[in-house]
């Protein structure tokens, strides 16, 4: 039996420090006993075969993995290695044990043990010197970052683990997976801020690879990620083809967390195609699976898609339970996207149950996050992007030109005068290199916001906000910081308008005149401010007592833009007049002073592209199908405007809306 060594001292001078001395020797009794009894739980057969392992010492995740892969979950068993590791000083079990561990805890979405752990690994793999296990803490923090929305960080660390990787010129098979899993996270990432003909490039290109490589893991997640690409633009079918064939191959590498995953996304195309029993099926099989799983974000979602369906299902009861379920989760863990999305569904649950105020209230919780993430996606990863290459740029000068120098000095150090003449010259020569690599870049930039300059006047269509939002990612792209957040700040109202109204049946005459207003300020950006947008309210008109469908004003101002203003010389105007007609009626003229219908109509055809005008057909088919709830009914008039010698001077609309 163990106990602890006692020391006599003198009684007097000498007591307190006797007591310091005894409680020093308890506590070190204590961690004799507490590591006794945890090694006590480590099977012999398991320390025999990490001594062999650690005798061996081999220096690849390759080797070190054939030996401990069947217990990379075993927490305890994964400590054990890096404990003992640690103690023998052999490195590279170290970081091969900090990966797995923090892989575990990423599994349980503990993310901030988890990105210790890995920061931890990839500090050992420096220390030894291991490019491949370097590589892998890179990736392995970068998909904390990614799960956890730092979208910077999240690339940094992946594109330094591409970097390092192609710095060998024979990498190992392991080498190769790791390089695949930094497209992957570049891809996720580019699939994060919503450019999804990016990642589809990355997902394809590392699947070749996958598929040289016989990885049958790495083409599960790809399938699935170009699943999740294609839903995400619409397109069900090769979405469900790639859910499924990310299934198989789960199932072939049994990988229960991949076919959980594969699943809930199937039955998410199912809901959008109207299956809705099947897509309920499949969740709530799934749930269970998950929960004993343990992995907090995919039971998280699976409750919100729950929820979901069964609100097409008409189970608003249920679908509250398991959305509230999957929202309290998404708060406990910080899960923002979730937070919108959970909210977004109960806000629809409580509109389909007539409690508009409860819809209300989630509404404007899921804009908040929604906003939230948009802003921090964007702004934050373009800014810190710009920063990170600029940087990078500079760094790859500086150290280009010391290995140079360093190789000219070894080379010519006996020669003062020769080496003093070629550092002057590789000065110079780098000199001229990178001011001619600035301009042509300058000039890039000048040529890419020229065209980006030319799209916007001339594809102003129905779509102009996701044309002119793609634009706007442009330009941060390239560096335009000020234009970015300037139009960026423009658009964001006109779009919160624009959502605000289009959930709307109707909205009142105020508030889409409020939002027109905004429309024209925003295209008079883009007509170099020389339309004048003049509104005019008579007869003391209430316009916010007058109700209308939403949105039916802008493709009337859009068409006397684009076509009556837009081959004008000289001032431009249009005017809005609301007036009282006649029985019961008021009267919206919008009134322009362009080339009139017929000259329009020759110069459209005289253009190679065209401009195809469907949103004044489709606003009357809106207004006859919204008439049917009045006593009268909504009507638009086209009238031509000639001067006393018939020459065309411009086009009035006039629509007549009926007062309830």
């Amino acid at each position: 039996m163990f106990n602890p060594l006692r020391i006599h001292m003198p009684n007097s001078e000498n007591s307190a420090h006797s007591n310091r001395l005894n409680f020093l020797f308890c506590f070190l009794s204590t961690l004799f006993f507490i590591q006794y009894n945890y090694s006590q739980t480590i099977p012999s057969t398991f320390k025999k075969k990490v001594d062999s392992l650690i005798t061996a010492a081999p220096k690849t995740y390759e080797e070190i993995d054939k030996v401990l892969k069947e217990f990379r979950k075993d927490s305890t068993l994964i400590r054990y290695v890096d404990n003992i590791s640690e103690d023998k000083g052999y490195l590279y079990g170290q970081a091969y044990a900090l990966n797995q561990l923090g892989r575990i805890y990423s599994d349980v979405s503990l993310y901030p043990k988890a990105l210790d752990l890995f920061q931890d690994a990839l500090k050992i793999s420096v220390n030894a010197n291991s490019i491949e296990f370097r590589v892998y803490s890179l990736n392995m923090i970068s998909v904390v970052y990614r799960k956890t929305e730092a979208v910077k960080s999240a690339l940094d660390y992946s594109q330094e683990a591409l970097e390092l990787a192609e710095t060998v010129t024979e990498p190992s098979n392991d080498l190769k997976r790791s390089k695949n899993v930094s497209l992957n996270s570049i891809g996720n990432i580019y699939q994060l801020l919503e450019q999804y003909d990016l990642a589809i490039e990355k997902f394809e290109k590392s699947m070749i690879i996958e598929r040289e490589l016989d990885n049958k893991l790495g083409l599960a997640i790809n399938h699935q990620n170009l699943g999740e690409c294609y839903e995400a633009q619409g397109k069900l079918e090769p979405a469900l083809q790639n859910f499924r064939k990310s299934l198989v191959y789960n199932e072939i590498i049994d990988s229960e967390k991949g076919k959980i995953i594969c699943n809930y996304s199937i039955a998410h195309v199912y809901v959008h195609n109207g299956k809705i029993n099947e897509a309920i099926n499949i969740l709530q099989t799934n749930l269970n699976k998950a929960i004993a799983l343990g992995d907090q974000n995919i039971v998280t979602i699976i409750y919100i898609n729950l929820g979901w369906a069964l609100i097409h299902l008409g189970d608003y009861e249920t679908a509250e339970t398991n959305l509230k379920a999957g929202l309290n989760l998404a708060k406990t863990y910080d899960i923002n996207a979730e937070i919108a999305e959970a909210n977004k569904f109960l806000s629809e649950l409580w509109i389909k149950r007539d409690d508009y105020e409860k819809g209300m209230n989630y509404y404007k919780e899921f804009k908040k996050y929604e906003e939230g993430i948009t802003n921090s996606l964007n702004l934050r990863y373009v800014n810190d992007m710009i920063l990170r290459y600029e940087s990078q740029i500079k760094t790859n000068q500086l150290q280009r030109l010391s290995e140079e120098n360093e190789s000219v000095r070894l080379k010519l150090r006996k020669n003062r005068t020769i080496l003093i003449v070629i550092a002057i010259f590789l000065i110079l020569l780098i000199g001229i290199l990178y001011i001619l690599y600035r301009q042509s870049q300058l000039n890039a930039e000048k040529k890419l916001l020229t065209l980006e300059q030319s799209m916007l006047r001339s594809q102003m269509n129905p779509h102009f906000l996701f044309n002119s939002l793609n634009s706007i990612k442009l330009y941060i792209i390239n560096n335009e910081k000020k234009n970015a957040v300037h139009y960026l700040n423009k658009f964001s109202k006109l779009v919160r308008k624009i959502l605000e109204a289009s959930s709307q049946r109707e909205i009142s005459l105020a508030e889409e005149l409020e939002t027109v207003a905004l429309y024209m300020n925003i295209e008079n950006i883009r007509f170099s401010n020389e339309i004048n947008f003049n509104v005019y309210v008579k007869d003391d008109i209430n316009t916010h007592n007058i109700k209308i469908p939403s949105l039916i004003l802008q493709p009337f101002l859009e068409n006397a833009l684009w076509h009556g203003l837009s081959s004008k010389d000289g001032a431009k105007n249009i005017d809005l007049e609301i007036k009282k007609g006649k029985n019961g009626f008021i009267e919206i003229n919008i009134t322009d002073n362009g080339v009139g219908r017929d000259a329009a109509e020759k110069i459209k055809d005289s253009k190679v592209l065209k401009r195809k005008s469907v949103g004044i057909d489709i606003t009357k088919e809106r207004l006859a199908n919204f008439s049917r709830d009045y006593e009268n009914y909504f009507h638009v008039e086209i009238i031509d405007k000639f001067d006393d010698d018939t020459n065309p001077i411009g086009t009035q609309i006039v629509i007549y809306i009926p007062i309830i």
